[in-house]
């Protein structure tokens, strides 16, 4: 994909500037989101730039943590009132940290048009997107708040953080479906739980993915009960990374994610066969996830996560792949499982 570059939007409406910069934050989303329904494509890609505003405030470097809070909460009361977003963006743009992303920065700037699309959504998907950043924000400044440098305590701790951060996307998505789809919302009951752990599969991946680029930035999301039953102290984290008894409980949380992965997939084949936007949508996450899950349980001594980013190649048999045989589950299970092998 072409690398994203910040032109001018002023002719834009406001459908093509949010077409437009989901392109800038998220390589990723603008290519599955596509896949889903036409009628929520842009309520999901709206649903996902809420969130992505909220990461922004919270990942900010230099931002107070009282300013996070008073920052965030702004963001999600937009979402419950009449209210534009000028005199939120007037305030926030002086405090954003200087190497902000562009695309981020530029998001930000224009998001009452990101508004705008929002409050042309029926009430449903109002409260649904409402309450999921809601939830986000609060998680995200509990545990700003609580900023692990040495790990969080236990896999409670990490689950719940897993939630606020990815499980709760699960459960919006899977709201929005279940309001779009009667045969969707039939297995509701089965869907919801799954859509946590879905999330939580994702979100673990891309924890262990960015160990070390969150050390840099002095902050640890591992469990520390996994690594003190190997004698591993997460304090002092950096001089750990070639000790194969931290090498052991990276493979642990490993196992782990493959395992809400395999819900995951679970989850997926549940979706309606005539749903198969939103399956390729949830197949190619997960397909992601687990070549990635394999190159870490291979390499759990890497540096950087550029050393177990997984190939174009690979992405792209993914993709290929699941579009033609997404409508059968047997085949999907075929092939996931052929993904997965070598996996715990």
């Amino acid at each position: 994909m072409k690398r994203f570059r910040l032109t001018d939007t002023s002719n834009y409406t406001d459908s093509q500037y949010q077409d437009y910069i989901l392109q800038g934050v998220s390589r990723t989303f603008a290519l599955t989101i596509p896949q889903l329904s036409k009628e929520l494509v842009h309520v999901v890609g709206n649903a996902y730039l809420w969130c992505r505003m909220a990461d922004t405030i919270e990942d900010d470097p230099q931002l107070a943590l009282a300013l996070k809070g008073h920052f965030s909460d702004q963001l999600s009361g937009l979402l419950s009132s009449q209210e534009s977003t000028d005199a939120w963006v007037t305030e926030l743009q002086p405090h954003l940290h200087c190497d902000t992303a562009p695309a981020e920065l530029d998001l930000i700037a224009n998001s009452q048009r990101i508004l705008r699309l929002f409050r042309a959504f029926s009430p449903a998907q109002q409260s649904i997107i409402q309450q999921c950043v809601a939830t986000m924000v609060q998680g995200m400044m509990h545990y700003q708040a609580h900023q692990p440098h040495s790990g969080l305590p236990n896999m409670p701790a990490f689950n719940d953080y897993c939630y606020h951060v990815a499980g709760v996307v699960g459960e919006m998505l899977t709201l929005l479906y279940c309001d779009y789809s009667k045969g969707f919302k039939d297995n509701k009951a089965q869907l919801m739980p799954l859509s946590v752990s879905f999330g939580q599969g994702l979100q673990m991946t891309n924890i262990l993915k960015d160990i070390w680029q969150d050390q840099g930035r002095e902050i640890c999301w591992l469990p520390q009960d996994v690594f003190s039953k190997y004698n591993i102290q997460l304090q002092d984290l950096s001089k750990q990374r070639t000790n194969p008894d931290f090498h052991q409980g990276v493979r642990e949380l490993v196992a782990i994610a493959h395992g809400h992965l395999q819900d995951a997939l679970t989850y997926t084949l549940l979706i309606p066969k005539a749903e198969q936007g939103y399956r390729n949508f949830c197949l190619w996450a997960i397909g992601m996830a687990l070549l990635t899950l394999k190159n870490i349980y291979k390499q759990p001594d890497f540096q950087q996560s550029s050393q177990i980013k997984i190939s174009r190649n690979k992405v792209k048999t993914i993709f290929v792949v699941t579009h033609f045989i997404g409508r059968s589950n047997s085949l999907v299970k075929l092939f996931f499982k052929r993904i997965a092998r070598d996996l715990p």
